[in-house]
């Protein structure tokens, strides 16, 4: 497996992203079936589901990159409207393609395209272009995209088997040494192995966090104290005695932190702190709110609502 870097790039997720099919770490029926479509020069309308981070948008530009496609990439979170549709997209669907072939649009984050008006509009684009034009849209809950959209898509599932994961971390941990070294980063091995352990499969989030605790000079055991033992003491002293206010104090003192890795921390210490009785809501609590901090316009706000109801309602030791 080949590594190639793009020397414009700054960030380590852009500058090392796979450029062909071969290089891309998938499940191998995964991988087989995007490389026929790349044999078979044909790439169907596709939705790829999955989790964030797994390389969804990844293999579609590899596939049209290998393909030597044009294509253009539209993020749905990104303020992608009836106009945009309108303007933008028809008029690059509509026109020819430099390279003589059919051309693509990447919708990407396509669950945050809106429901009402441009998920529908977009049945209408699919079917008008589709002499011209593929569409590819990615998201981490489909779910969200309307049924008649989804029935124009071929879905592609990124879940990755129980069966699959040893053998895709393993490839991912060589990678990620192999980027280190390129990069000239002072690390220690069983740190990169934890991460990878900790957030597979959201090759993302590890990239981005060996990346940015690489300034530090050196990949260590520091990098799993952005939340302190104390610190985290602290919030369920907090909970116990129903301090609201300095509850949101500490919310606020440690919005800087990864909102995610923080309802983790919180979970790992529940047992540590909360009667026994009690866990079984907390839990439900807790994985209601995770799931809402993937749509929420103020994370901070979330986290404070989510420890005022573990504190009105959880018993504590």
């Amino acid at each position: 497996m080949s590594i190639d870097a793009k020397a414009n790039e700054v960030l380590w997720v852009e500058k090392y992203r796979p450029q062909k099919i071969n290089d891309t770490i998938l499940p191998e029926n995964t991988k087989a079936m995007f490389k026929k479509f790349v044999a078979d020069d044909s790439i169907p309308n596709l939705l790829l589901s999955g989790g964030p981070g797994v390389g969804k948008t990844t293999i579609a530009k590899a596939m049209l990159q290998e393909m030597g496609c044009d294509y253009i990439v539209k993020n749905g979170s990104l303020n992608v409207n009836i106009d945009t549709l309108r303007y933008d997209i028809s008029t690059y669907a509509s026109a020819v393609s430099l390279s003589g072939g059919r051309k693509y649009v990447i919708f990407d984050e396509a669950d945050y395209l809106n429901a009402a008006n441009v998920q529908p509009a977009l049945r209408n684009f699919i079917e008008e272009y589709s002499s011209n034009c593929g569409f590819i849209f990615t998201c981490n809950f489909k779910n969200r995209i309307i049924a008649p959209l989804r029935s124009r898509l071929s879905e592609v599932d990124f879940t990755i088997e129980t069966s699959d994961r040893p053998s895709m971390a393993a490839q991912f941990y060589k990678r990620v040494l192999q980027i280190l070294e390129l990069e000239q980063v002072d690390f220690d091995k069983k740190v990169v192995a934890k991460v990878i352990e900790r957030h597979f499969p959201d090759f993302r989030r590890v990239l981005t966090e060996l990346q940015s605790y690489a300034a530090s000079g050196r990949i260590d055991e520091g990098i799993f104290v952005n939340l302190k033992q104390d610190s985290m003491d602290e919030i369920f002293r907090l909970l116990k005695v129903k301090d609201f206010t300095n509850m949101r104090k500490w919310v606020a003192n440690n919005s800087d932190q990864d909102m995610n890795e923080m309802f983790r921390r919180i979970y790992d210490m529940a047992s540590e702190k909360i009667e026994l009785r009690s866990l079984p809501g907390f839990v439900v609590t807790l994985a209601d709110y995770m799931y809402k901090a993937n749509f929420v316009a103020d994370l901070e706000v979330n986290m404070v609502a989510f420890l005022t109801e573990v504190m009105m309602e959880a018993e504590y030791k």
